[in-house]
C-alpha cells in the first residue's frame, strides 16, 4: 500500500513538471486569396445592413455646382482649390475664435491633396471622401514674419496651385512679389495666422515653414468633415478664378 501512494506521487511529480522548450523552426505559405474562395453566407447576411446602409449615407445629396469643379491651373489657381481654401477657413475660423479670440488671417493647402474633381450636377456625400480621402486635421499655426517670406518664396517658385483663400491678394513679377493679407500690406515685423492641416504643417510636401510656428492651434476638425459641413450649409457652390493671384 505504502509502495502504491508513493507510486502515484511519484507520477504525480514527473506529470508536473516544467519541460523547457524551445523554438526550432517556423514554416509558411501563401494563401491566395482570389474569386475561388467562397463568401461565408453567414458573415455576407450578418454585415449586409451595414454595407446597405453606409452606401446609402454615400449617396446622401449634399449641394450643387453648375459647373465642373477641378485642379486644372489657370495662372496659379484652380477653382476647387479657391473653393475648399476659402470653405475651411469660413467654416473653421469660427472654432478658432472660440479657442483665441482671435481670427484666422488666410488658409493655405496643397494642390495634391485633392484626390478629385467635383463633376457637374448634385454632390454627394461620396464625392466629398472622394476629393478629400484623407482624415487629415485643421490646424492654425503662428507664424512669424520671416516665416511668412518663406511661405510666398514656395508659393512663387513652385509651379502648382496650391490653394490659397481669398483673403490674399498677391502680385507675383518674376521672383518678385507684393502681398496684401485682408488688405492690408504685408508687415515682416507682424505675425500672420495661417490654416493649414496637420500633414502640411509637419512639412509635408515640403512645407517646412509651418513646422515649429511660433504657437500651434488645433481644432479638432477634420478637414473632411469641414468640407461636408459646408456642402450640407449651402445649395449651390460657388467657385472661381479671381484676382487673388495676379502673374505679370
Amino acid at each position: 500500500m505504502k509502495f502504491t501512494h508513493f507510486l502515484c506521487l511519484f507520477l504525480l511529480f514527473v506529470s508536473c513538471k516544467k519541460t523547457e522548450q524551445n523554438l526550432t523552426k517556423i514554416t509558411g505559405k501563401n494563401i491566395a486569396i482570389d474569386t475561388t474562395i467562397a463568401a461565408s453566407e453567414e458573415i455576407t447576411k450578418m454585415i449586409k445592413p451595414y454595407k446597405e446602409e453606409l452606401t446609402g449615407d454615400m449617396q446622401e445629396p449634399l449641394t450643387f455646382t453648375p459647373i465642373d469643379l477641378t485642379k486644372e491651373n489657370k495662372g496659379k489657381q484652380s477653382n476647387l482649390g479657391n473653393l475648399l481654401a476659402d470653405l475651411c477657413i469660413e467654416m473653421a475660423n469660427p472654432v478658432f475664435l472660440e479657442k483665441t479670440k482671435t481670427n484666422i488671417d488666410f488658409s493655405m493647402f496643397n494642390s495634391g491633396g485633392i484626390r478629385a474633381i467635383i463633376p457637374k450636377g448634385v454632390v454627394t456625400r461620396e464625392r466629398a471622401f472622394k476629393v478629400m480621402p484623407f482624415e487629415n486635421e485643421l490646424v492654425v499655426v503662428t507664424l512669424s514674419g520671416d516665416k511668412m517670406e518663406e511661405l510666398i518664396q514656395y508659393f512663387v517658385k513652385t509651379k502648382a496651385a496650391h490653394p490659397l483663400s481669398k483673403n490674399i491678394d498677391l502680385t507675383i513679377n518674376k521672383d518678385d512679389y507684393t502681398l496684401k493679407i485682408n488688405g492690408k500690406p504685408f508687415d515682416k515685423n507682424k505675425t500672420y495666422t495661417v490654416l493649414t492641416t496637420d500633414y502640411l504643417q509637419s512639412g509635408g510636401d515640403r512645407m517646412n515653414f509651418f513646422k515649429n510656428p511660433l504657437k500651434l492651434t488645433v481644432l479638432d476638425y477634420k478637414m473632411r468633415d469641414c468640407i461636408i459641413d459646408y456642402f450640407k450649409k449651402v445649395d449651390t457652390l460657388k467657385a472661381a478664378i479671381d484676382n487673388r493671384i495676379k502673374l505679370k
